[in-house]
Parts: structure tokens; sequence; C-alpha cells
């Protein structure tokens, strides 16, 4: 039986750069029959909302996509990643305490109303301030000083997220996870060209595998991403993410792809009928 695959996706373009398009023509080339879902401008029925295929494939971490995933998710549909996993790390408050609880190494977290309130915490040393629903390295802040802390932007109504900094030994680790499959890559941070972007292949040490893999257990995902900093001879987990970029693994369409497509074809039948 001819597995069904459907990509939800916020926009959807076969000449983007990203590797999404790549994908889904593997997996189209794989045999699958494979749709890409893309939230329509217009009022949605969500009482016609129905679950069509065997495995949904979640790209964003925000917005329409991510709420329809949820709603597919309650009718029971099979979706990499999982609701669950893609909304709890959408949230770094969420994901700092999950992770933490695993007993993954992460530098220590503060949350607050307001920048104002982490002021007094810069007694003790420099913070990386983060949006709390951010990913991709987006408006990432280093701050040393209640000045730069001022200058920090802060939506209305929304918590600040922020942890200690920690000195770095060397180029950042991404680490990138496909079902069992890890692939280490050095990168600098922040990124601005494309040979930064790709970064470096390293292999992983035991150490690193458990922690990745630790991740990967927490929150219940498959195609997933995680930045590791070595501090002090330390390895810490300053950020997870799903369904990344991939860039830097060597054929990571394929490989996606080829996970994709058996994950979707190991379903029992009562689950793609």
């Amino acid at each position: 039986m001819t597995p069904r695959i459907a990509f939800l996706l916020p926009s959807y373009s076969r000449h983007s750069t990203s590797l999404m398009p790549q994908i889904v023509r593997a997996v189209a080339d794989a045999g699958a029959d494979v749709d890409v879902i893309v939230p329509p401008s217009g009022a949605i029925d969500l009482d016609a909302v129905p679950v069509a295929h065997d495995l949904y494939v979640l790209r964003k971490m925000s917005g329409l996509a991510l709420s329809l995933a949820g709603a597919l998710h309650q009718l029971g549909a099979t979706i990499v990643n999982s609701y669950p996993a893609t909304a709890a790390l959408r949230d770094k408050i969420v994901a700092s305490r999950v992770l933490h609880a695993a007993g993954v190494p992460t530098p220590p977290a503060f949350v607050a109303d307001s920048t104002d309130d982490l002021a007094p915490l810069l007694e003790d040393g420099p913070l990386v301030v983060k949006p709390y629903g951010g990913g991709g390295g987006h408006h990432v802040q280093v701050v040393r000083t209640a000045a730069e802390l001022a200058s920090v932007p802060q939506r209305p109504r929304e918590p600040v997220f922020a942890q200690r900094y920690l000195p770095h030994d060397g180029r950042d680790r991404k680490i990138y996870a496909i079902g069992d499959r890890l692939f280490g890559v050095k990168k600098v941070f922040p990124r601005r060209t494309d040979e930064e972007k790709r970064g470096e292949p390293f292999v992983l040490s035991a150490e690193l595998v458990d922690i990745v893999e630790r991740c990967g257990r927490a929150f219940g995902a498959q195609l997933y991403g995680v930045d590791i900093v070595e501090s002090g001879g330390q390895p810490y987990v300053v950020d997870m993410g799903t369904a990344p970029g991939y860039k830097g693994v060597p054929d990571a369409p394929r490989l996606v792809a080829e996970y994709l497509y058996a994950a979707a074809s190991s379903l029992e039948p009562a689950a793609r009928a």
C-alpha cells in the first residue's frame, strides 16, 4: 500500500533555498503519495478538517500551520514531529524545564515579566536574552550591562527569557537528528555567509551522543537539532528545535525523505485506513 504523506507548511515555493522542496521531491521519488498543505486564505471550517494522510510532516513551530497540526493531533493523526513536542519546544520556558528534568546539562535559565527584572542578575555575569517563543537564533542578544539590557526589544504582555552566558571553548556544536542517526556540525555564531551556515562536520563523542539522545527522548522528537556550547570543558545545551534546516549534513534531503517514507510505511493498516 502506497504511503500517504502530507507536509504542513506556512508557505511553499519549489524555488525556495531551504531543503524542504528537495525533501518533498525526494519523498515523492521514493514512491509516496505526497501533498503539500498550505493554510488557505480566508476562513477554515475546522469541522471539515479530515485526517486524510498516513503521516503529516510539521515544519513550522508557530502560526496557523501549528494550530492545524494541533487539531489533527486531537483527531488521531500521526505527525512528525508531534504537535506536543513542537509546541513544547516553541516555548523556551517549557523546553528549559523539560531538558533540566531529563538530566540534560543546560545553563541557568531565568524568566521575568520585563527586562528590568533581569537587571540584578547582571551582578553575577552576562546574560543571553532570547525571545521565549523564538527560533533559528533570531534576536538573540548577549547582555553585559544595564544599558544593553534596556535596549533589548520586548513585546507587550510577553515574558522575557534569559540564560546565563557561558564563555565558549571554540565554535558552537550543532547536532542534527534524523530518527536515530546523529550528525555533528561545528558552526560560528552568528552565522552570516553560506559557508558559515554549512559549518564543518565533526565526529560526536559518546558524551554528546548521550546528551542529544536525552533531548530527543525528553520530547519524543524524531527530526530535531540541538545547539551545544562547550565551556570549561563541559558541554551545555543552549537550544533545541524541531525540523531544522540540516545545513552541513551531507545528503540531508535524501536521508530525511528515507526516514519519512519508512515511518509512514511502518504504520499499522488500521492507522492508514
